[in-house]
């Protein structure tokens, strides 16, 4: 069976989501909305759901709106904030580093007239503060969108320094919380956004189910309009199934950070890193980090690995067993200035060798060391 190291992208269902999944794919099938009492257990079932996400990011259920994942949420509230905003004398910041699901659609509304400005990092891939201070313009409405961590780099975001920043300009302020949410301490009760984006998949929920945290108060437009589900915030037959997944991984996921079970992952991503490492000690430039050592995702290793294109090396590692990912000469054409690396300021050979390799909860020990040996083996045989 392979080794599968790319949990960034998406996470194995928790054995213990899919039995809570179960009944609602079956025997309680009804909809929500129905006036009977199958519906009436059902519509208790996403309710549930809905406290157990809420809880995880210290929210009250009623701010939280559920969605297909986080591309909608992000879509959802960087749509309702432009609309609220107006194109007319404002200004829309964002960092350099944000994931497509915010630079495209922030990118399609600079198309259309508003100013939109990208906020520099350092060569850790962390927000420059002054930096992004001297973009936020205190004399014009507008919001900025700064993401909690990168799924490429694992890097966290200063979001405890942006929100002050944000807020004494009268700004509203969007943070995606998708790749850290479950993973680290994500805490609405403690940082002051206005939108959350989240996504069940990247912490051993379903795939197809997210949510969109919205602070009470906040002026909201919604961007599906239907029959009224999610309160009339978000239209379209409610997905049962995939949300009471989404809260038990959410439970799930508030035991194992307050059990500290990150703390093993990070030490076994940490062991990966020092086997390749010595593993492949030719020359100094070896093996590059890529982002923060520092203030990163305990999940989540991208390196840059001399003498190995990333397309060469994934395609290689298929073979031999292990499952990561990185970005071939396409995938970079197609990014642009926009591809997180490049942003940090890497040469081009540095972000074509990158690959990313991320763990989750289900990593194993073993796992982890037969995987340094079939890296450092691969990398050998395609270096000749």
């Amino acid at each position: 069976m392979p080794i599968y190291l790319d949990s960034s992208a998406t996470t194995r269902l928790h054995p213990g989501v899919l039995e809570a999944m179960m009944p609602y794919l079956s025997g309680q099938w009804h909809s929500p909305a129905g006036a009977y009492r199958s519906s009436a257990r059902v519509r208790d079932a996403v309710e549930q759901a809905r406290s157990e996400v809420a809880d995880l990011i210290g929210a009250a259920p009623g701010e939280l709106l559920f969605t297909s994942g986080g591309t909608e949420a992000s879509n959802t509230a960087l749509k309702s904030l432009a609309r609220e905003v107006g194109r007319t004398h404002s200004k829309i910041v964002i960092s350099g580093v944000e994931h497509r699901a915010v630079s495209r659609p922030v990118a399609a509304m600079g198309a259309v007239g508003f100013e939109v400005e990208r906020a520099a990092t350092d060569t850790d891939g962390r927000l420059k503060l002054e930096a992004f201070t001297a973009a936020v313009d205190r004399a014009r409405p507008g919001f900025a969108s700064v993401m909690w961590a990168s799924d490429e780099t694992g890097v966290l975001q200063p979001l405890s320094d942006v929100a002050p920043v944000v807020k004494e300009a009268g700004w509203f302020l969007h943070s995606d919380a998708v790749a850290a949410a479950g993973k680290v301490s994500v805490r609405v009760d403690e940082v002051l956004v206005d939108f959350l984006s989240l996504s069940a998949h990247k912490f051993h929920g379903p795939q197809g189910v997210g949510a969109l945290f919205i602070r009470k108060g906040i002026p909201f437009e919604p961007m599906i309009r239907g029959s009224g589900e999610e309160g009339g915030r978000r239209g379209g037959a409610t997905n049962v199934a995939a949300i009471v997944g989404f809260g038990a991984a959410a439970t799930l996921a508030k035991q194992a950070l307050r059990n500290r079970s990150y703390e093993r992952i990070e030490a076994l991503r940490d062991r990966f890193e020092e086997g390749l490492r010595s593993g492949l000690s030719i020359g100094s430039d070896a093996v590059q980090w890529n982002g923060s050592r520092r203030h990163r995702l305990p999940t989540v290793s991208n390196l840059s690995i001399a003498g190995c294109r990333a397309e060469d090396l994934i395609e290689a590692l298929d073979e031999a067993g292990v499952e990561c990912a990185g970005f071939g000469a396409t995938s970079l054409a197609k990014e642009s200035e926009a591809h997180p690396l490049r942003a940090m300021g890497f040469d081009e050979d540095r972000i074509r060798n990158a690959v990313r390799f991320s763990l989750s909860l289900l990593t194993t020990e073993e796992e982890i060391d037969e995987a340094v040996r079939r890296v450092v083996a691969t990398v050998n045989r395609l270096r000749g």
